[in-house]
């Protein structure tokens, strides 16, 4: 529902609904940007923020800018400069089709991560992607960002939907006990499951493309949406800017498909 979404607390307490458990767990309390604010999307190299700038979204091996900083970290992939490495030490962990690792087509250096069972998304949470996101507490950050949500749809059929939010459900437990907030990262189709396992906020891509914006605003109080494509882009600012058609909480910005810094080539950086 259009324009439905109050403006969020700046801190409020998660409850943690879980994965299929019937009493949520009080969390200690996260702390969430205010709604609709200027943000920049920096993932391919940190650049100072713009004055108005409120919320900068880095990887994990950048430090936080001093805003409100959210870490990007890839929970249910490998990273490709640790794909080699993880298959060596720790093939058990990667998700195999008759023996043959699985890898996502449009990033092929990056290997799935098998969250088929229970026993390995404990240890998938424990010994690979928690310790990431420890990272990110450590370095001062307000929430993380887990991307690669949609894994199972490139998983030959051998995860689904349940097994992705089963994993989500440990990895928001895991990010409220270091205070940190966690973004659900695409993957529109599970949002209400999602929200439900205890995810604070999320971070979209060409939600405006595809028309997904207003299923994230009516889940959550803060919509971070990066759109690729300008006449995407120049479609929800236009709506933004309408208080008939515009979301309560949405921010947006335009990037170019590398998310390069500014000051390289084909770089693009654009907010409304």
């Amino acid at each position: 529902m259009r324009a439905s979404r109050a403006a969020a607390a700046v801190a409020v307490v998660v409850l943690l609904a879980g994965c299929g458990t019937s009493s949520p767990d009080v969390v200690p309390d996260v702390t969430l940007p205010p709604p609709g604010v200027p943000f920049e999307y920096q993932l391919g190299g940190a650049d100072a923020p713009d004055a108005a700038t409120r919320v900068v979204v880095r990887d994990a091996t950048a430090p936080p800018a001093g805003r409100y900083d959210v870490c990007y970290v890839n929970g249910f992939q490998s990273q490709p400069g640790d794909t080699d490495r993880l298959l060596r030490a720790t093939p058990e962990l990667v998700l195999h089709d008759d023996g043959v690792p699985v890898r996502d087509p449009a990033w092929p250096d990056e290997v799935l991560l098998d969250v088929s069972t229970p026993a390995l998304r404990d240890r998938l949470a424990a010994e690979l992607v928690g310790p990431l996101v420890d990272r990110c507490a450590a370095a001062g950050y307000d929430a993380v960002e887990v991307d690669n949500l949609d894994s199972w749809t490139r998983a030959h059929g051998l995860l689904d939907a349940d097994d992705a939010v089963a994993f989500t459900a440990l990895l928001v437990e895991h990010a409220h006990a270091r205070g940190l907030a966690y973004a659900q990262k695409n993957a529109v189709d599970v949002t209400a499951r999602v929200r439900a396992a205890g995810a604070d906020l999320v971070v979209a891509e060409d939600c405006a493309r595809w028309d997904e914006c207003a299923a994230y605003a009516d889940a959550y109080p803060v919509v971070l949406d990066v759109e690729y494509d300008a006449d995407a882009f120049a479609a929800v600012c236009a709506a933004q800017r309408d208080p008939a058609t515009a979301l309560l909480g949405l921010s947006v910005v335009l990037r170019d498909l590398d998310v390069l810094p500014r000051g390289a080539d084909d770089a693009v950086h654009g907010t409304c």
